[in-house]
C-alpha cells in the first residue's frame, strides 16, 4: 500500500515537471520580436507620407466640391462632356462593328469568287486531273497548277495557294504529298481537311472556308489571320487557297484611329458648345446675382444692361423695373422719415419751453402741498410725478431723433465698467428695496477697463436694472461683469415672468410692452431699450435678450475694450444653460486686507441669499428662484450690504440692499 502510494505520487509530479517545461516553451515561443530601427522609420516615414497624400487629397476634394457646387456652367460642361463621350463610344463601337463585319465580307465575297471562278476551272482544265496519281506525272500536274494559280507580283493582294493528294492517295508512286506557293500545309486546319474530304467522297465540287492563322514557308511561326479556302478538284486533288487579312486589319486599324480622334473631337467640341451656349445664359444671370448683391449694400442706382427681346432680356428688364421701384419705395420712406425726425425734433424743442414753466408752476404747488387741502395737495404730488415723466419722455424722444439723424457723437474714455455697474443701480436699488429684493452684483477681481463714454453706458445698465427688478416679481436680480483680451460684458439676470419665445427681438422696439396691461411702477416712458441699443451700437457693441416664460430673462451687454475694434465673441454666455449654472468664486484667506474677491462664471447662476453675519457661500441653484446660502463663519468671500462704489470695499460677491 505504501509503494503504491509512493508511485502514484511520483507520476503527477513528472507530469507537472514536463508542463511546466511546456509552458517556458511557450513563453520562449512568444517572446517579443525585435523590429529593426530601420524598419521602424520608414514604417512611421510612410505613414506620414500617406497622412500628408491623404490631406492633400481631401483638400483637392474640397476645392472641386466647392467649385463644382458654386458653378452652374462647370455643372453643364461636365455633365456634357460625359455624355457625349458615352454616346461616342456607344456609337463608335457600334459603327467599328459594322465596318469590321463589311470588310470581312467584302474579303470573303472577292475570295470564294477567285476560288470558284478561277482556281477550281484551271486546275479542272489541266489534262489528267481526273487520272489515278502517278508518280512524275503528277508531281508535273501539281506544280503546273499551283504556278498558274499562285498570286502574280503586280497583284494588289496576296494569297497562298497549295494542292494536295487526297486522303489515301499520297506516298509511292508519288512521294509528296502535294505542291505549295505560300501556304504551310500542315498549318491547314484538320477540320477543313476533313471537310473536304467529305465533299470529295460525296463528289461534290462546293468551297468551303474557315478562319485560322498561319504562318509563310519562310517564317512558319509568325503567325498572320485570314481566310482559308479549300475545294475538291476530282476525286484526287484537293484545291486550297489562303487569304491573308494583314491589308484587312490594316484598313480596320486605321479607321478604328480615325474613329477615335474624330470621337475625342466630337466631345470636346460638344463641350466647347456646350460652353458657350451656357455662358450665354449663366452670364447675365451672373450679372444678375452682382446686381442683386449691389443692391442688398444699398446701392439702388444698380442696374442691368437690356439687349434684345429674349427672355434674358426679360428678367434684365424685370430686375431694373424692381430696383427702381424699390428705389422709389426706399427713397420716399426716407423722406417720410426724415419729416417724422424733423417733426419729433421740431415738437420736442418747442415744448420744452411750455413744459419750463410748467415744471416751475408745479414746483411751487409741490413745495406748499401742505398749505393746500387734501384733495388739491394729492392733485400736486401728481402733477409733479407726471411732469418729470413727461420730461423723460421728452429727453428720450430728443435723443432718439438724434439717432435717427444721424448726428450722435461718442465721447470715449477709458473707464472701469465695474464701476459703473455698481454707479448705475441707485434707482434700481431703490425699487428693489420698496418690493424686498436685492441686487447681486459678481464682478472680477481686476478691473474691466474699456474706452466708453460713461454717460451713455450708465444709461444702459440703469435700464436693465430697472427693467429687472420692476419685471423680478420680487425676487432678487443678479448683475455679472467679465472680460477677455478684446471684450468686457455686463449680464442682468431676473427671475422673473422672462420673455416668450421671440419676445427677445421685440424687447427692444420703441414703446413695445409684452403686456399693454401692466402697470409702469416706474415711471418709465417705453425708449429705454431701443436708446439702450443704439447706444450700444455707438460704441460698436451688442446688447442681446434670453427669457423664457418662468425661468426669467438675460440682457447681455457687450462692448470692444478699444473704439472701432470689431467683437468676435462676448466674455459671458448668455443664455443660462450655456453656463452650466456653475459658480466659480477665488478668495483671499488673509483677513487683514480687503481684497477677498468672488469671480461668477456664467449668467445663469442663481443668486445667492446671505444669512448671518459677513458671510456669503455659493450653493446649488435653484430652478426659478434664488438659492439660500449658510453664511461662512470667519474668513468670508464678499460683504453684505457694501455700500454701491464705496472706496476700498471688496466688489466681488457684494450686493446692494
Amino acid at each position: 500500500m505504501k509503494g503504491a502510494a509512493t508511485s502514484s505520487g511520483a507520476a503527477p509530479s513528472r507530469d507537472r515537471l514536463t508542463a511546466l517545461r511546456t509552458r517556458g516553451a511557450l513563453r520562449n515561443l512568444r517572446a517579443p520580436v525585435v523590429v529593426p530601427e530601420a524598419v521602424v522609420r520608414l514604417h512611421q516615414l510612410a505613414g506620414r507620407r500617406l497622412g500628408a497624400l491623404r490631406r492633400r487629397l481631401a483638400a483637392a476634394h474640397r476645392v472641386l466640391r466647392s467649385r463644382w457646387l458654386r458653378s452652374l456652367q462647370l455643372r453643364v460642361v461636365t455633365t456634357t462632356l460625359v455624355i457625349s463621350a458615352m454616346v461616342v463610344t456607344v456609337l463608335g463601337f457600334f459603327l467599328m462593328q459594322q465596318i469590321t463585319s463589311d470588310q470581312l465580307q467584302a474579303k470573303e465575297t472577292q475570295a470564294g469568287n477567285l476560288v470558284v471562278t478561277d482556281g477550281l476551272p484551271t486546275a479542272h482544265t489541266e489534262p489528267g486531273v481526273d487520272s489515278r496519281p502517278n508518280g512524275a506525272t503528277t508531281q508535273n500536274l501539281m506544280d503546273t497548277i499551283v504556278s498558274k494559280l499562285q498570286a502574280p507580283p503586280e497583284a494588289e493582294s496576296s494569297y497562298g495557294v497549295a494542292i494536295l493528294l487526297a486522303a489515301g492517295y499520297s506516298g509511292a508512286p508519288v512521294f509528296r504529298a502535294g505542291e505549295t506557293a505560300g501556304v504551310v500545309t500542315s498549318q491547314i486546319p484538320a477540320k477543313l481537311i476533313s471537310k473536304v474530304d467529305g465533299l470529295q467522297k460525296r463528289g461534290e465540287s462546293t468551297a468551303s472556308f474557315t478562319f485560322a492563322k498561319m504562318g509563310s514557308p519562310s517564317t512558319p511561326r509568325t503567325l498572320v489571320p485570314g481566310l482559308v479556302y479549300g475545294v475538291p478538284v476530282g476525286p484526287y486533288y484537293q484545291l486550297y487557297y489562303f487569304f491573308p487579312l494583314t491589308q484587312v486589319q490594316q484598313s480596320l486599324n486605321q479607321i478604328q484611329r480615325t474613329l477615335l480622334v474624330a470621337g475625342v473631337v466630337l466631345v470636346f467640341l460638344f463641350s466647347a458648345i456646350a460652353a458657350l451656349v451656357t455662358r450665354w445664359v449663366v452670364t447675365p444671370v451672373r450679372h444678375a446675382a452682382r446686381g442683386a448683391q449691389r443692391l442688398s449694400t444699398g446701392n439702388l442706382d444698380e442696374r442691368m444692361p437690356v439687349r434684345g427681346v429674349d427672355e434674358l432680356a426679360a428678367l434684365a428688364t424685370s430686375f431694373n423695373e424692381m430696383a427702381a421701384s424699390l428705389q422709389e419705395k426706399m427713397t420716399a420712406l426716407e423722406d417720410l422719415s426724415q419729416v417724422q425726425r424733423v417733426f419729433v425734433s421740431d415738437v420736442s424743442h418747442e415744448l420744452r419751453t411750455p413744459l419750463t414753466t410748467i415744471k416751475i408752476a408745479a414746483d411751487v404747488l409741490f413745495a406748499n402741498r401742505e398749505q393746500l387741502a387734501g384733495p388739491v395737495s394729492r392733485s400736486a404730488e401728481l402733477l409733479q410725478s407726471q411732469l418729470e415723466r413727461f420730461e423723460s419722455l421728452l429727453t428720450d424722444l430728443l435723443e432718439i431723433s438724434r439717432y435717427d439723424a444721424n448726428v450722435a457723437v461718442l465721447d470715449a474714455e477709458p473707464a472701469d465698467i465695474c464701476d459703473l455697474a455698481r454707479l448705475s443701480a441707485d434707482v434700481a436699488q431703490q425699487l428693489a428695496e420698496r418690493r424686498g429684493a436685492k441686487i447681486e452684483f459678481r464682478l472680477p477681481a481686476e478691473p474691466c477697463i474699456a474706452e466708453v463714454e460713461r454717460v451713455r453706458v450708465e444709461r444702459i445698465l440703469r435700464n436693465l436694472l430697472v427693467n429687472a427688478v420692476e419685471h423680478g416679481e420680487g425676487k432678487d436680480a443678479v448683475v455679472t461683469v467679465a472680460g477677455d483680451s478684446a471684450a468686457v460684458a455686463v449680464a442682468v439676470r431676473d427671475y422673473g415672468i422672462g420673455l416668450a419665445a421671440g419676445e427677445e427681438h421685440l424687447v427692444f422696439d420703441r414703446f413695445w410692452r409684452a403686456d399693454p396691461a401692466r402697470a409702469r411702477t416706474t415711471g418709465g416712458t417705453g425708449l429705454g431699450l431701443a436708446i439702450a441699443l443704439e447706444d450700444a451700437r455707438l460704441h460698436g457693441g451688442w446688447l442681446e435678450a434670453w427669457g423664457e416664460v418662468g425661468r426669467g430673462s438675460v440682457f447681455r451687454l457687450t462692448l470692444p475694450r478699444t473704439i472701432g475694434a470689431e467683437l468676435a465673441g462676448s466674455p459671458l454666455p448668455l443664455a443660462p444653460d450655456e453656463a452650466d449654472g456653475s459658480t466659480a468664486i477665488l478668495a483671499d484667506t488673509d483677513t487683514d486686507t480687503d481684497a477677498a474677491a468672488a469671480l461668477a462664471v456664467g449668467v445663469g447662476a442663481v443668486p445667492p441669499r446671505a444669512s448671518g453675519a459677513d458671510g456669503l457661500a455659493a450653493g446649488q441653484p435653484d430652478e426659478g428662484s434664488p438659492a439660500a446660502h449658510e453664511a461662512a463663519d470667519g474668513d468670508g468671500v464678499g460683504t453684505v450690504g457694501t455700500p454701491a462704489g464705496a472706496p476700498g470695499q471688496p466688489r466681488a460677491g457684494s450686493r446692494v440692499r
